[in-house]
C-alpha cells in the first residue's frame, strides 16, 4: 500500500518547511531559510494531493494523526527534546483515530 508511505513524506515535508519559517521567526535563522521552506511546503501539499483518498476531507483527517506522530519523531530526533509518555500515549490515540478512518469499511457509491 503506497499511502501511507505518502503521507509520512508529507508530513516530514510539512515539518520542514513549517520548521524553516520557525527557524527564520524565532530563532534568528537567515530569511534564506524561507526559500526551502516554501519549496518543502509545496511538496507537502502536492504529495497530499497524491493520497488515493476520494475526498479531500478524510484523506486530510487520516493525514493529522500521521502528522502529530511525525511531529513528535522531529522533536526528538531533530530537536533532541525526548517525547514523554503523554505525547506517546496522545500519538497513538491520533494513530488508531486515523487508521479506523482510513481503513473503515465504506459502501462504494
Amino acid at each position: 500500500m503506497r499511502t501511507i508511505p505518502i503521507y509520512a513524506v508529507a508530513a516530514l515535508a510539512e515539518i520542514a518547511g513549517c520548521f524553516a519559517f520557525w527557524a527564520w521567526f524565532r530563532l534568528g535563522r537567515s530569511i534564506l531559510w524561507l526559500l526551502p521552506g516554501m519549496a518543502s511546503l509545496a511538496a507537502f501539499g502536492w504529495l497530499l494531493a497524491l493520497v488515493p483518498v476520494e475526498q479531500a476531507g478524510r484523506a486530510y483527517a487520516v493525514y493529522g494523526g500521521i502528522y502529530i506522530a511525525a511531529s513528535l519523531l522531529w522533536l526528538w530526533l531533530v530537536e533532541g527534546a525526548r517525547p514523554d509518555r503523554w505525547d506517546l500515549i496522545g500519538a497513538a490515540v491520533c494513530l488508531s483515530g486515523a487508521a479506523i478512518i482510513l481503513w473503515a469499511p465504506r459502501a462504494v457509491p
